[in-house]
């Protein structure tokens, strides 16, 4: 069975047709034909996107998510493959959860899974986790991380970084330094103070990056900061970059895009870890996506069950759904305002996080020979955010009622179509 794709704009550019052979891209051209056609006049072909930071949730906390959930709301985000936390219950720090969840999202079939294993024993902070041990089983873990939590130790962070490097491995650091984040509820600063909450000073996650830069440097070993959100952060990773540190950085889509100023409301949807920063922040970490500072978009997926969100503030879970707005708010914030091209969407949202994580099978340039991991997207759609529409298990989304551009189409994971005109495809397989 041959697929071809009519019409497409590549990357937002050449228009072209694509043909699909046994999952492979076996031509580019016009007029081409096939056993099926799908026209994408005026849609912008993408590779799969790949996500370095989702939380599926599963095992253990089936209520908020699960692999085929989580994995249903990425394929209609246009993602193909997504690194699923550690934070699962068990941990995923033995090579027995991790080829449970990695079993778990080939079996589902509708993006494939790359778990994260656990930098320390149960995300406590005290021994290191069965690092090579995971790295050797079947799913073949390559990233660490105890996020939700932080590494906050130098010494085992030291030995983490250590250790890693032996099977090229990378540590994904949760910046966050505990002591001066205890009881924390949003950023620190004037906004904090009149609302009377307890504020979480930018420095907590600044002071955590400028240690492991040179950790990394002194070790000689690869660090990615997850999640980073404020100027500081930007400033010390490019400082990092200047001097050749091998250090790569992830930026959120809520981050790119809202502020503190929406914690005014005191709705915990707006309650995330890090917190929403200043409009400064936000200024900055769109510039320093622009100028490669920021390596990458991740989303931090992160779905709770209803009585976890419904509640009051300080009571309430951190963090948001993300699947499947990711691409639209990079749009709206960096490709509409003139900072990124769809080129570059490429490489922040697929090619380099697959490069960070080591999956050779995705992130491939839409070339001839190459996977037909692919998404079509329409920018020129809009839509108005609806919580009850999600694929998550979840619900907790802050875009509820916005109008967001852009819509994705299609997605086609090895060939097979995941999502066709904006729907999810029942049953796909490996």
């Amino acid at each position: 069975m041959s697929t071809v794709i009519k019409g497409a704009r590549i990357l937002g550019e050449q228009v072209a047709d694509l043909l699909i052979e046994d999952g492979v891209i076996t031509q580019i051209g016009s007029g081409l034909a096939g056993d099926e056609s799908i026209d994408a006049t005026d849609l912008i072909a993408l590779p799969g996107l790949v996500d370095l930071h989702t939380h599926l949730r599963e095992p253990g906390r089936e209520d908020a998510e699960t692999v085929l959930t989580g994995t249903r709301a990425a394929a209609r985000g246009g993602f193909t493959c997504v690194f699923a936390m550690a934070n699962t219950e068990p941990v995923a720090d033995t090579a027995g959860v991790v080829e449970q969840v990695w079993r778990l999202g080939r079996e589902h079939g509708y993006a494939d899974v790359q778990p994260i294993g656990a930098v320390t024993v149960g995300l406590a902070g005290e021994r290191l986790s069965e690092l090579g041990a995971m790295a050797d089983s079947a799913a073949r873990v390559r990233v660490f991380s105890d996020d939700g939590k932080c590494v906050s130790d130098a010494v085992l962070m030291r030995r983490a970084l250590e250790y890693v490097k032996a099977f090229d491995g990378v540590i994904a650091q949760h910046a966050q330094e505990p002591r001066l984040t205890e009881g924390a509820q949003m950023n620190e600063g004037p906004l904090s103070g009149e609302l009377g909450l307890t504020g979480w000073p930018a420095v907590a996650e600044e002071a955590i990056i400028a240690r492991d830069v040179l950790l990394a440097e002194h070790v000689g070993s690869r660090l990615h900061v997850c999640h980073l959100s404020t100027r500081g952060s930007v400033e010390i990773v490019r400082w990092a970059k200047s001097r050749g540190i091998d250090v790569t950085a992830e930026v959120t889509p809520h981050h790119l895009l809202l502020d503190d100023e929406l914690v005014r409301s005191y709705d915990p949807i707006y309650k995330v870890n890090p917190p929403l920063r200043s409009k400064d922040d936000v200024l900055a970490v769109r510039e320093g996506l622009a100028d490669g500072t920021i390596d990458i978009v991740a989303t931090d997926h992160a779905p709770h069950p209803m009585e976890d969100k419904e509640c009051e503030w300080q009571a309430a879970a951190f963090g948001m759904l993300g699947l499947e707005t990711a691409l639209s708010i990079v749009q709206k914030t960096m490709v509409d305002t003139g900072a990124l091209t769809w080129a570059r969407v490429a490489e922040v949202m697929s090619a380099t996080p697959a490069r960070i994580g080591r999956v050779a099978h995705h992130g491939r340039p839409l070339a001839v020979g190459e996977p037909a991991h692919i998404v079509l997207y329409d920018p020129t759609a809009t839509r108005v955010v609806e919580p009850s529409d999600t694929a998550s298990l979840s619900r907790n989304t802050p875009y509820a009622g916005m109008e967001l551009p852009g819509r994705v189409v299609a997605t086609f994971l090895a060939g097979r179509p995941t999502v066709l005109e904006g729907r999810l495809v029942e049953g796909p397989t490996q």
